[in-house]
């Protein structure tokens, strides 16, 4: 159960939010989840600063019901990057990917 939450600092089209919410359904599979389960959240306009300037950043925050291996982070936040850059431009040594591993997770009105 992944939830990928994403903050730009530039507007998202409808266009390349699709793309990204495919792309994602896609790279998740690099921590060996599914999208059948994953939840993506894109916020864009958000008033992000990195470095001191408000060039265009993002963050993606990635919340995950148990854990996976540094081999498989590493390569998720390669493709996570590329994903971004090659669809909003953003620069990759201007977007950061956050981890949390979750060890309660809800649904459906009980806890896993």
């Amino acid at each position: 159960m992944p939830f990928i939450n994403t903050k730009v600092n530039t507007a998202i089209t409808k266009e390349q939010e699709l793309t990204l919410k495919t792309e994602f359904g896609k790279a998740i599979s690099l921590i060996r989840k599914s999208e059948a389960w994953l939840m993506l959240n894109f916020e864009d306009n958000c008033r992000l600063y990195f470095r001191g300037e408000d060039s265009p950043a993002a963050i993606a925050e990635v919340k995950l019901y148990g854990r996976a291996s540094a081999s498989d982070y590493d390569a998720l936040t390669a493709k996570l990057t590329e994903i971004l850059s090659d669809t909003l431009g953003i620069l990759p040594d201007r977007i950061y990917v956050k981890y949390d591993e979750i060890q309660t997770w809800g649904m459906n009105g009980s806890n896993f």
